[in-house]
């Protein structure tokens, strides 16, 4: 197969998958049973066109009959009045006008041959566009139900091409909520962890802690007032927090000290 022959054959092949995606069943039936009433309505006007010259030439017919009997009468006259001349020209007339009468019999037979061969055929015709017309409206109705039961199913298992992009829109949209909620919960996480400092302030994360501490040291004094007023174990729980303080600084002072921060800590403590 050659190049041109090649290529021929493709570009016919696309124009047919174009045309098959194209076309819609119902409006191929519809026109095929319009082109089969239109082949009825051209018949039907053949055999008018048929049954008026028929009759055109029975008309003929009847006047020829008529002079007939004129030239009859003609030639029983002139025999009355002994003019056989004149009887034998109306004679003559008369064969003359028997013979036009036998041909225009014989176009007038053949005439109505093709007349009653034409009403069979659109006898038959009208018969098969009554049965293909069933046919089409049956046909139609089992494309339309396949039709409308294959977008159901696709509308179900998401096969359709409007159910894909609905489902690709809320993939989409998900991946983007999760990105979101991921990148709240990290933001979040950083703040808990300072490692966002906040611009507009000048504390650092020291300054929180001892901030802390001190909100700390209120409500451990706030709720050892409140056990004193109440009596609960004030004297128990002040030796305890003796004996954690004691601890704590006995364990404070096993670990190397530095001696520049502890000669900065004697003189923040004297200035207190």
């Amino acid at each position: 197969m050659g190049i041109l022959s090649r290529a021929s054959y493709i570009v016919r092949s696309k124009v047919n998958a174009i045309l098959n995606r194209a076309e819609d069943p119902n409006e191929t039936l519809d026109y095929s049973y319009e082109q089969m009433r239109d082949r009825l309505q051209e018949v039907k006007q053949g055999i008018a066109d048929l049954t008026t010259q028929k009759k055109r030439l029975e008309i003929q017919k009847r006047r020829l009959e008529e002079n007939v009997e004129k030239h009859n009468e003609q030639a029983r006259e002139a025999v009355r009045q002994d003019r056989d001349d004149l009887a034998r020209q109306a004679l003559e007339k008369k064969k003359s006008k028997m013979n036009e009468i036998e041909d225009l019999e014989a176009q007038i037979a053949d005439l109505q041959q093709s007349q009653d061969r034409l009403v069979e055929k659109k006898d038959e015709l009208q018969n098969q566009i009554e049965q293909f017309r069933t046919r089409k409206e049956t046909l139609k109705a089992r494309h339309d139900a396949a039709e409308a039961e294959t977008r159901v199913s696709e509308a179900m298992t998401g096969a359709g091409d409007e159910m894909a992009d609905v489902s690709r829109a809320i993939e989409r949209s998900e991946e983007r909520t999760e990105e979101m909620e991921a990148r709240a919960e990290a933001m979040d996480e950083l703040q808990d962890t300072g490692a966002f400092e906040n611009a507009l302030s000048d504390e650092d994360s020291i300054d929180r802690e001892l901030e802390q501490g001190r909100t700390d040291s209120e409500v451990e004094s706030e709720l050892a007032t409140l056990k004193g007023e109440l009596g609960k174990n004030g004297g128990e729980s002040a030796e305890a927090e003796s004996a954690a303080g004691s601890e704590s600084e006995s364990e404070a002072g096993n670990e190397p000290a530095d001696p520049e921060i502890e000669s900065e800590l004697e003189e923040l403590r004297d200035e207190e």
